[in-house]
């Protein structure tokens, strides 16, 4: 048992992942070469386009020196880490929206079944708001939305504590949205997303059972 605990901890480092207190997992990018994916996550888009999702190095990085970036573009691109199954839990990130004309969008994803069917709360610098969606055989449907400065160019913090039918969407540090919606129900993976033109970097991508 102990060679395999062993073996299981540099798997998960060799991936760029850290084991946080708690069981939560927090996924740094670091250890990823750039150019790439992190071990295990699987990128695509909801609708169309050609979104680019790699690793690369930003001087500025929460955790440096790599960052999980998206430069290129699709109607609602997104990347989840497939390994990851979660009910009930919690995920966080750190974003800085980069530019965009249409759009300057960074979400998270969790309880995906598939490329057309997940939910996602996405914030916006252009438009300055936080909202809370269900995907549904590729149509998005917001059923929460509040507005809330969201800086461009700077780094912020976007959370999501969901249990059952129940979500907590917090920014930086700050509650921004409670609803319900019984949409999903069972386990999915849980990811990243943006939207349109958006460039966006992530970095400590956190995620775990729910810690209420």
């Amino acid at each position: 048992m102990p060679k395999l605990i062993v073996l299981l901890a540099v798997l998960i480092l060799a991936a760029g992942y850290v084991v946080a207190a708690g069981s939560s997992i927090v996924v740094n990018f670091d250890d990823t070469p750039a150019e790439s994916l992190p071990g295990g996550w699987e990128a695509g888009v909801t609708g169309h386009g050609t979104p680019k999702w790699a690793v690369m190095k930003a001087e500025d990085a929460p955790s440096r020196p790599n960052v999980f970036a998206q430069t290129g573009e699709g109607t609602y691109p997104y990347c989840v880490n497939k390994s990851a199954s979660l009910e009930n839990g919690f995920v966080e990130v750190k974003f800085k929206a980069i530019s965009g004309k249409e759009d300057q969008a960074a979400g998270i994803v969790w309880r995906f079944q598939d490329g057309d069917n997940y939910y996602v709360t996405r914030a916006n610098a252009l438009e300055d708001n936080v909202i809370i969606y269900h995907t549904v055989k590729g149509k998005r449907g917001a059923f929460k939305n509040v507005n809330m400065k969201v800086a461009g160019g700077m780094w912020h913090t976007l959370r999501v504590d969901f249990k059952g039918s129940h979500f907590v969407v917090t920014f930086d540090g700050q509650k921004a949205l409670d609803a319900y919606d019984t949409t999903f129900a069972g386990a999915g993976a849980v990811g990243v997303w943006t939207k349109a033109d958006s460039v966006t970097y992530f970095d400590d991508f956190t995620y775990g059972p729910s810690e209420k």
